[in-house]
Order: C-alpha cells, then structure tokens, then sequence
C-alpha cells in the first residue's frame, strides 16, 4: 500500500493526530492550520467538514462547526482550499464529516476529487461498516482511501472483529461512549477498555480519541494504542490564541 497513512503507522513511536475543523476560526485558516501542524511534528492531521447535525461532537467542536458554516465553509470551499495542498505538506490528511453532504456531492465524484487533492482516507462517524462494505468500500478503494471506523466500549467484539476485517488503517478508538471533549485523565474502567483491545491483537492498530487534552492523558492512551487523537483541547487553544500559537499547544502535548 502506497497510502501515506499506512507507512506513517509503520513508523516506531506513538503518533500524534491533531482534527480541526474546517474554515475555523477564520474561512481561510484551513492551509495556514495544516501547515503549521506538520511543521510541528504532527504525525496525522483530520480535517472536519462542518455539519449542521453533528451526533458525537461535544460542545467546543459543535460550536466550531457552526462558525465554520456561519464563515461560508463548504464541500466545495474545503476542496478548493485543499486544491495545491501537496505542493506545501507531506502528512497523512484525512477528511471526517458526516455521509450527507457526501451523499449530496456525490460518493463516487467525492472520492474521486480526495484522491485528486491527495487526501488519504476518511471518517465518517455516521456510515456503517456493513452499509460501507456493501455499497461504498470498491469505490473508496478504487481512488485509494482509507475508510477509518470507530469503536466504542459498548461495541461488541462480534463488530469489532468485522471492523477490522473490512479496514486496512488503523481503527479509531473512541475512549468513552459519550460526546467528545477533553477530560482530565482516564478511570480504571477506560484503561481496562484500552486493554481489552490491545489484547484482541487485532490486526489494525488503533489510535485513541476523545478526552485527550495535554501530555498526561496522551501517555494513557498510547500506552496500548498506536496514537491519540486530539481535537476539542486544540480547537479551544486556536480560540484563544488563533493560527499563531499552534506550535505552543502542541509542545504541552510532546
């Protein structure tokens, strides 16, 4: 596999996912934001395509979302922006949104154009594994993407396993069944659910997301996953300190 996020999880040491969410704080922040998170020593980077009906998106993402639509932000505005990415950054980039504007662009002609642009895979929360693997996972393989899919503890090692047969990244490890949002550190009960995992020795690794805000909670996650996902924690740091203070936030983190 060619795929930039699969020689990027063959790398040693744990990795380091940063989402944003697109056309937040400003319309056009989307390149500057992306930029600078690879020259920061970011090992994945998600790019969120605002929704107005998001389902497991805490209040701070919610809230960049909204903005986002409220500043313009579109399908179409994102691939513009994202049109000469590759001539700038090398990282692993990775749309998550939700299946209806995809619906509406058009599956096949939205994949087509991630290729194009040199977009690596896609999350999206709200399309299911067997709808996914029936329907989509010949065209998303067609234009090269990696389709990632989430986990929660509720989640039955029946799916799981079928999860795992059907993706060729890494799994998205949700930490906790509710909302995103940074928490202060993970109780016994998520780091047993960390180990349970780790232990199904499934043949995807898996990246931890939700609740990871700061160095402490990242060395929790990781220490039987592959890497952590940080989102909320590093959108409420671009409210406060805009585009320019990206390389603060992500140094409490390493």
């Amino acid at each position: 596999m060619g795929n930039r996020i699969n020689k990027k999880l063959n790398e040693d040491g744990k990795l380091l996912s940063i989402y944003f969410t697109a056309g937040y704080p400003k319309l056009g922040d989307t390149v500057e934001i992306i930029q600078q998170l690879e020259k920061n020593g970011v090992d994945i980077i998600e790019i969120g395509l605002p929704f107005s009906d998001p389902l497991a998106d805490g209040p701070t993402i919610q809230q960049s979302s909204t903005a986002a639509l409220k500043n313009g932000m579109t399908t179409e505005i994102l691939f513009d922006q994202l049109k000469d990415i590759r001539k700038s950054v090398s990282i692993p980039l990775i749309i998550m949104g939700y299946f209806n504007p995809m619906l509406q662009y058009g599956v096949d002609a939205f994949c087509k154009k991630c290729q194009e642009i040199g977009v690596d895979g896609l999350i999206i929360p709200d399309l299911p594994v067997d709808v996914y693997h029936e329907e989509y996972q010949e065209t998303f393989e067609k234009y090269g993407l990696i389709n990632v899919f989430l986990i929660t503890p509720q989640t039955s090692e029946k799916r799981i396993r079928f999860i795992d047969s059907v993706s060729n990244g890494f799994i998205y490890m949700v930490s906790s069944a509710s909302v995103t949002g940074a928490q202060s550190g993970f109780g016994d009960e998520q780091q047993a659910y960390f180990q349970r995992i780790a232990d199904m020795k499934l043949k995807n690794p898996q990246i931890v997301g939700f609740g990871i805000s700061n160095s402490e909670t990242f060395e929790q996650a990781t220490k039987s996953a592959k890497g952590a996902i940080i989102g909320s924690a590093f959108i409420k740091h671009l409210n406060g300190h805009g585009v320019d203070g990206i390389d603060k936030f992500i140094e409490t983190i390493r």
